[in-house]
């Protein structure tokens, strides 16, 4: 992971060094928010996520926000943002999710392409493939990132 020690919100140094990952998509609505809410759920602070996107859209897909919901989690606070430079800057890993070459480059900062299908405007059991798919993802690269913490059984086991 790179050495970077600044908080792009703040611009203060970051004292910690808790892994952080941006989760990157073209309207940040769907992809990128699945993937940073898994992380959030099951890193309990272990891991800092981040989403973002290269042309940020107005709201979250409903029907992301509905799938998600119905696994217990809760997208009520997420809401679309631009990818910066800074955003990425400050994170340890970008995940791409279909901003291909939109996504800017921070010299030091790995990056990783996660080809995903986009879930706006699809069909129930097309978002819950989707999320199935960014749920093994997401585990996996918590075991990564973490891998003394104990993660949660996924939130797709009933």
């Amino acid at each position: 992971m790179n050495g970077q020690t600044t908080d792009p919100a703040t611009g203060q140094p970051r004292e910690d060094r808790t892994p952080r990952v941006v989760f990157a998509c073209v309207r940040n609505g769907g992809r990128s928010v699945i993937a940073r809410v898994l992380t959030e759920h099951y890193a309990r602070g272990q891991v800092i996520a981040l989403s973002a996107g290269t042309q940020p859209g107005e709201r979250i897909h409903p029907e992301v926000a509905h799938a998600l919901a119905q696994l217990g989690l809760d997208t009520s606070r997420e809401r679309p943002q631009q990818l910066t430079p800074e955003i990425v800057a400050a994170s340890d890993l970008a995940i791409t999710l279909g901003c291909g070459e939109a996504c800017p480059y921070v010299p030091g900062v790995t990056y990783r392409d996660w080809p995903v299908g986009d879930p706006g405007g699809q069909d129930d059991a097309t978002v819950r493939r989707i999320i199935t798919d960014l749920d093994t993802r997401v585990r996996d690269l918590l075991h990564e990132l973490a891998p003394h913490f104990p993660l949660a059984p996924s939130v797709l086991i009933p």
